[in-house]
């Protein structure tokens, strides 16, 4: 998102077009798909036997849906507001029947069934709305959805500049989600990741009362970018009644 542009903005097509329209070649919000692989892997393993249907929102012109496809997942469907977007996509990847774009609002995706995906994929589309005008019903609209169109044990993956103080409330207000917290080092101006100051792979720690420890751990306004791996379960909704685990 460009500094000094009008944030209402970023809730509507028209934007995007018109900076699609204007940009050439292929951009990726926060991270590129290689930096990611090993979390998305570990969260959705690919198995010969198993298939994984996977939606990738806000998509853009990046070439994350390619990578993903390159790394063995063999249907990934990506959306956009964006007409101007989708059209390149659908013309770049017309020989990769893996790959699927639509021009969709993620706020109404009911050209989705519910309970039709293993795993959605966020990168800077929450943060998008999070920065425009409605942005607490807009967010809660495109949170909602997201449950909806998960199966039940999906994943959402959230990927955002946004820190547990400010996003673990709204997450937890939206629907009833089992969250786990992972960060990763922002790219540097060669699109290559700082050097780690933790682990990818390994869960920040949560505090009971739902607060992180990521402060403790990685200290004031780490240069992170941070990722709540959102699991979709059912039994977590009001009025379901659990049954009592056994050891």
């Amino acid at each position: 998102m460009t500094m000094g542009t009008t944030t209402q903005a970023y809730g509507e097509s028209r934007y995007w077009d018109n900076r699609y329209a204007n940009e050439s070649g292929s951009f990726d919000w926060y991270q590129k798909y290689q930096s990611l692989a090993p979390l998305i892997n570990l969260y959705v393993p690919r198995h010969p036997n198993q298939h994984n249907r996977i939606l990738v929102v806000g998509c853009g012109n990046s070439a994350f849906s390619d990578g993903m496809v390159d790394d063995g997942y063999e249907d990934v469907v990506s959306i956009d507001i964006s007409s101007v977007a989708i059209q390149t996509m659908q013309s770049k990847y017309s020989n990769r029947p893996q790959l699927k774009y639509l021009q969709m609002d993620v706020r109404d995706m009911s050209a989705f069934e519910t309970a039709s995906f293993d795993a959605v994929v966020d990168k800077g589309t929450l943060d998008s709305l999070l920065c425009g005008s409605n942005s607490r019903q807009n967010a809660t609209e495109m949170l909602e959805e997201v449950w909806r169109v998960l199966k039940d044990k999906g994943v959402y993956f959230l990927v955002t500049y946004g820190a547990p103080l400010y996003r673990l409330r709204l997450l937890r207000e939206s629907s009833s989600w089992m969250i786990k917290l992972h960060v990763i080092g922002k790219l540097s101006r060669e699109d290559k990741p700082e050097p780690p100051i933790w682990d990818l792979t390994n869960p920040v720690p949560l505090h009971g009362d739902g607060r992180s420890s990521a402060e403790e751990l990685l200290g004031n306004n780490p240069d992170v970018h941070y990722i709540y791996i959102c699991t979709k379960d059912n039994s977590l909704k009001p009025g379901v009644k659990r049954e009592p685990s056994v050891d």
